[in-house]
């Protein structure tokens, strides 16, 4: 990968050396991609207020989350099926995350398997989606607990398939010969069918806080839910002993017109009042972006698509580089605002302004 190319333009890129089908796959968003662009929009609709004479010239970008340290205050969210963007897959991701000095969460429908990925010098955390079957559940529980995961980010925003343009993503089809080697022993998805129909018969979409309840009884591990939007649900979540909430619409994928997840993020945290982590993806594509979500009271913020156009360019250095391109905004940004920490990113480093120039597009 060409370092002289930024984060976010790692998709064009990306969409020359993909398959269409796995660009498309990667890309898509729910109904016309509404909450995608909302994502996006909103990062472009807030601006900085720096605070200056400060003598910032150094800052620290490490932060504390689950009780683990990281270099910086960015993740890998969960991604499924990173092997159809470069052989070595999840892998390549965990390998560059580590050397970065953060975190990873590996996806259930992950290429690589959970022992293989958990090998990789980072904190990785284990995406689940409580499936049908409340013993193959718990038995892939226990295997994350067993392989060494040191958190469980159960996904609660997906009861169904989101709704997209018939022929595009709704109907994508895994390539003959993909594995999903943390489903071993579960019925395999059936040749030729779309992969959506996979997802239906696999993934229970009809839990409710009693499961949340029955999945803190069954893992000893920190227990994090993806997909909060609602103030009321993630006081909801702090009052079921959970440790963190990701504030996440899923990369707008499920639910076309939901709110953008930066716009949803001062009101979860307000509601949440520091009994939990509250976390935050969606629309990622700069440091400054990152600078953004931290005024608003993030504690941690994840990368989706971006990672994975990185991973299509480059493989591990493609990683690599685009986490060092992340930290070096963040930090000219910390610098410019008067921030010497983390910890020192306020709302009152952000305003809401005109948008100024053409938004970005989520294609």
């Amino acid at each position: 990968m060409n370092p002289s190319i930024p984060p976010y333009d790692l998709e064009s890129r990306a969409h020359e050396l993909l398959p269409p089908e796995v660009y498309i796959y990667y890309a898509g968003a729910a109904g016309a991609g509404a909450t995608l662009a909302a994502n996006l929009a909103a990062f472009d609709r807030l601006r900085l207020r720096p605070d200056v004479l400060t003598g910032t010239i150094a800052p620290d970008l490490s932060t504390t989350v689950l009780g683990a340290r990281l270099t910086l205050p960015v993740a890998v969210a969960p991604m499924a099926l990173q092997g159809l963007a470069h052989p070595e897959g999840d892998m390549a991701t965990a390998r560059a995350t580590g050397d970065v000095g953060t975190a990873m969460i590996l996806a259930t429908l992950a290429s690589r398997s959970l022992e293989e990925v958990v090998a990789a010098p980072c904190p990785l955390w284990f995406q689940l989606y409580v499936l049908r079957d409340r013993g193959a559940t718990r038995a892939l529980i226990d295997r994350a607990v067993a392989a060494g995961a040191r958190a469980l980010v159960v996904t609660v925003d997906a009861p169904t398939s989101g709704h997209r343009r018939p022929g595009v993503l709704s109907e994508f089809i895994l390539p003959q010969g993909t594995r999903l080697p943390n489903l071993a022993g579960l019925p395999a998805p059936t040749p030729g069918a779309p992969l959506r129909e996979y997802f239906a018969t696999l993934v229970d979409g009809a839990v409710t806080w009693k499961d949340v309840g029955w999945l803190r009884s069954v893992s000893p591990l920190p227990l994090v839910l993806k997909g909060i939007l609602a103030p009321e649900d993630g006081r909801l979540a702090a009052e079921h002993g959970v440790d963190a909430v990701v504030v996440s619409n899923h990369g707008g994928r499920m639910l076309d017109g939901a709110v953008a997840t930066l716009d949803a993020l001062p009101a979860v945290v307000e509601a949440t009042a520091g009994r939990l982590e509250v976390w935050m993806d969606g629309g990622v594509r700069r440091g400054g972006d990152v600078f953004k979500a931290l005024a608003l009271g993030a504690r941690l913020v994840l990368v989706g698509r971006p990672v994975l156009w990185a991973l299509a360019t480059g493989g591990e250095v493609g990683v690599r580089t685009l986490f060092t391109d992340l930290r070096n905004e963040l930090e000219t940004t910390m610098i410019a605002c008067g921030c010497a920490a983390v910890g020192d990113v306020a709302p009152r480093h952000v305003t809401e302004g005109t948008m100024i120039g053409t938004p970005r597009s989520p294609r």
